[in-house]
C-alpha cells in the first residue's frame, strides 16, 4: 500500500508580518486621530490632508527608524553572545558541558542518554556554540540585512495604512462628512487586515479580524478623544 508523504507547512515569514502589523497599525490609527483631532477644531479639508501628510512622513520616518535600530539591537546582541559562547567553550568546555546536560534535563533526557550528544558537540566546537546559542539562550541567528529590510516594511506598511483614513479628505469638502466617511473607512480597513494577519499567523480569520477592529478602533477612539480635548 503506498504511503502518503507527510508534509509539513510552517509559517516562516513572522518577522515580516510583526513589522506589517507594526507599521499598518500604526498607519491607521494614529493618522485617523490627527485628521479627526482637526477636524473639530479647523473646518478647511486641505488644511487638514497638509497635516495628515506632514504626519504620514514624519510618522514613517520614526517608526522605519524605530524598526531599524530594534532589529540592529538584534543583531549586535547576538554578535556579542555568539563571541561569548565561543569564548567558553575554549575557557571552560565542562561548565558549558553541564550546561548542555543540564539542557537536555529539562527535556527529561538522563545524563547517560545526553552524553553521546555531548561528546558529539565537544568534537564541533561550531555547531556547539550555535546550540548553546539556541538552546540555553534563546536565540535566533538575524537574518542578514534584517534592518533595512525591517525599517522599509514598517515605514512602508505606516505610509500605506495612513492614507486609508486620510483619503476620505481627499474626495470630500464637508469635514464633517470626510470624518464620517473616514471612521467607516477606517474599521472596514482594520477588519481586513486583521482578517489578513489572522490567514498568516493561523488565528480564526473572523476572530482575528475582531480584536483588530476593537483593539484598534479603541486607540483610535482615545486618541481622537484626546486631541479633541487639545483641539
Amino acid at each position: 500500500m503506498p504511503t502518503i508523504p507527510h508534509l509539513e507547512k510552517h509559517f516562516t515569514a513572522g518577522d515580516a508580518v510583526r513589522d506589517v502589523v507594526i507599521g499598518m497599525s500604526d498607519g491607521l490609527t494614529v493618522p485617523f486621530a490627527l485628521a479627526a483631532g482637526l477636524t473639530g477644531a479647523i473646518s478647511q479639508t486641505h488644511l487638514i490632508v497638509t497635516a495628515g501628510l506632514a504626519e504620514i512622513a514624519a510618522g514613517s520616518i520614526a517608526m522605519g527608524l524605530g524598526g531599524y535600530l530594534a532589529a540592529r539591537s538584534d543583531a549586535e546582541h547576538y554578535a556579542h553572545e555568539l563571541l561569548r559562547e565561543a569564548h567558553e567553550i575554549i575557557t571552560v568546555p565542562d561548565t558549558e558541558a553541564q550546561e548542555v546536560r543540564e539542557i537536555f534535563e529539562s527535556y527529561g533526557i538522563t545524563h547517560e542518554e545526553s552524553a553521546g550528544v555531548e561528546e558529539s558537540l565537544r568534537k564541533r566546537p561550531d555547531d556547539w556554540v550555535r546550540f548553546m546559542m539556541r538552546f540555553e539562550l534563546g536565540l535566533e541567528e538575524p537574518v542578514p540585512g534584517r534592518s533595512w529590510k525591517s525599517a522599509l516594511t514598517i515605514a512602508s506598511a505606516y505610509t500605506a495604512g495612513g492614507f486609508i483614513p486620510l483619503s476620505a479628505y481627499f474626495i470630500m469638502a464637508d469635514v464633517q462628512g470626510a470624518l464620517k466617511l473616514s471612521v467607516v473607512v477606517t474599521l472596514v480597513a482594520l477588519a481586513l487586515f486583521g482578517a489578513v494577519k489572522g490567514h498568516f499567523t493561523g488565528v480564526p480569520i473572523l476572530r482575528s479580524g475582531l480584536q483588530t477592529v476593537l483593539v484598534g478602533g479603541a486607540a483610535a477612539a482615545a486618541a481622537f478623544g484626546i486631541a479633541r480635548w487639545i483641539s
